[in-house]
């Protein structure tokens, strides 16, 4: 059979991993800690990549460039910025090799190191804000509103593909402001951009809301995210936003002057999401049969399969299809005929499974004489036969419940797991025994979260935005508390 994948019941962490590489979706590379993104996996990104670029530029956004490698200096400018990442970065010392004299390939030229230390970037923070403060003289300079599709380094010891890897893609918002307003403004907008996308596109419920100290980027006054709920209980951070303040500006002197005719430093927002969002669309959607992917991010929207014992109804059924095949394009869908005669259609059924296409059309000899296709739907692997009549309709709607249908799967899921607790015990029952997101009370100290952490592994994965405000106890200190963090296991 085209697919063998472990049951996410026997071994969650085998399945996520068969299914990565049997839907030939990535692979480790002969560079430890990396990936290949192989060409169907890639398609996704693309897919991803496109209806984000979109919405950035729809919000006013213009995509650049810099450089991936940063003088080691820039880091030292925000302190608390190197701090956070010092541990995770990769460092270019020398720019030359030379054959070794012993005649055994190459070795580092011992003359050609560099005057100052290269960091490959882990984020653009310390270049971009270099680089902002020869464009900025004046307010009339401001906004900037740039967003930048990368790749990046984080030296992983312990990696996952698409989850963590040493160097992965994505794309990072940086924007200056003349006010915290129009900065604080900023950041809202983007975690409500990646929220739109991640329920819109994605068909994936998201909590959004704010990081605790602990947990925020290194170098912000504040971060919101999105978190999602993955099949097995555990959390995916999905997305970040962060409100930098005039941090950045000061460290990289970035003044300008204001309409008030004096010089303030530029309020400044980063913003981002990466390929681990194509982690999240596997884990939180798919099954034992493979992937099932969201109808607006699935490369291939159908698939159309020939059923046939000759050479004569192969030809007849492929000139039906490809009527079809064209009329569906017509209509902006993606559609693959595989009239290929190296697999039995069966195979083909469990191959296309296997990678989540939305829908497949299957035509046999008793279609063409009746003029109808067998309809299956990859979410419930329902079928029927349809008349080929109005079929691209049919089709198209189809595909609109889809996209619904593994959304709504997904939300009940989520709040089938998701828990209010007002007691350490229960607390800590529900996080041994049950995952999923834990909604409690928190005496809003680090020590206190710390400690939560080192003894149950759960982390505060976001204090949500809309939460109104509720009097009550911290589960582990009883101290008073006036709001209720999320808390769970994470990725």
């Amino acid at each position: 059979m085209a697919k063998e994948l472990t049951s996410r019941k026997e071994n969650y962490s085998q399945w996520y991993n068969d299914l990565v590489t049997k839907a030939e979706l990535a692979e480790n590379s002969s560079v430890r800690g990396c990936m290949v993104i192989k060409p169907y996996g890639f398609a996704i990104w693309e897919k991803i990549r496109d209806a984000l670029d979109k919405m950035f530029k729809d919000t006013g956004h213009v995509n650049a460039y810099f450089p991936m490698m940063i003088p080691k200096s820039f880091f030292s400018k925000e302190a608390s910025h190197v701090e956070g990442f010092a541990k995770e970065c990769a460092v270019v010392t020398h720019y030359r090799l030379k054959n070794d004299p012993s005649g055994k390939g190459v070795v580092v030229d011992e003359d050609a190191k560099l005057e100052e230390e290269l960091v490959l970037r882990p984020t653009s923070e310390t270049i971009i804000w270099n680089t902002y403060k020869n464009w900025i003289q004046s307010y009339r300079d401001l906004p900037i509103l740039i967003n930048q599709w990368a790749n990046i380094v984080r030296w992983e010891m312990r990696t996952r593909l698409f989850l963590r890897t040493a160097e992965f893609l994505w794309q990072e918002g940086h924007t200056a402001h003349a006010t915290r307003e129009e900065a604080l403004e900023e950041t809202y907008r983007m975690i409500d951009v990646y929220g739109s996308f991640a329920e819109n596109f994605m068909a994936l419920p998201v909590i959004k809301g704010k990081k605790s100290v602990n947990e925020r980027f290194a170098g912000a006054i504040d971060t919101f995210c999105i978190e999602a709920l993955m099949q097995d209980g555990k959390a995916l951070q999905s997305g970040t936003s962060h409100f930098l303040g005039q941090n950045f500006a000061k460290a990289f002197d970035v003044r300008f002057l204001n309409k008030e005719g004096k010089l303030d430093y530029v309020w400044a927002t980063s913003w981002g999401v990466s390929t681990r969002l194509i982690g999240a669309l596997i884990m939180a959607h798919s099954d034992d049969d493979g992937l099932i992917l969201p109808p607006k991010l699935a490369p291939t929207h159908v698939v159309i399969i020939p059923i046939h014992k000759s050479a004569e109804q192969l030809a007849a059924i492929s000139e039906k299809a490809v009527l079809i095949k064209k009329e569906l394009e017509g209509r902006g869908l993606s559609v693959k005929y595989d009239n290929s005669d190296t697999q039995k259609p069966g195979w083909k059924f469990a191959q296309y499974e296997l990678k989540g296409i939305p829908v497949r059309l299957a035509i046999g000899p008793r279609d063409l004489e009746n003029n109808t296709v067998e309809i299956a739907r990859r979410d419930t692997l329902e079928k029927k036969t349809i008349p080929v009549n109005g079929l691209a309709e049919q089709v198209i709607t189809l595909l609109d419940d889809i996209q619904n249908n593994i959304y709504n799967k997904a939300l009940d899921f989520r709040n089938k797991n998701t828990f209010r607790v007002d007691t350490w015990e229960e607390f800590k029952e529900i996080i041994e025994t049950k995952g999923g997101f834990v909604s409690a009370h928190w005496d809003g100290t680090a020590e206190t979260e710390l400690k939560i952490k080192d003894e149950t592994k759960a982390t505060i994965r976001c204090i949500p935005i809309h939460n109104e405000r509720e009097e009550g106890r911290c589960i582990y200190t009883g101290k008073p508390s006036g709001q209720r963090v999320l808390y769970g296991l994470a990725y």
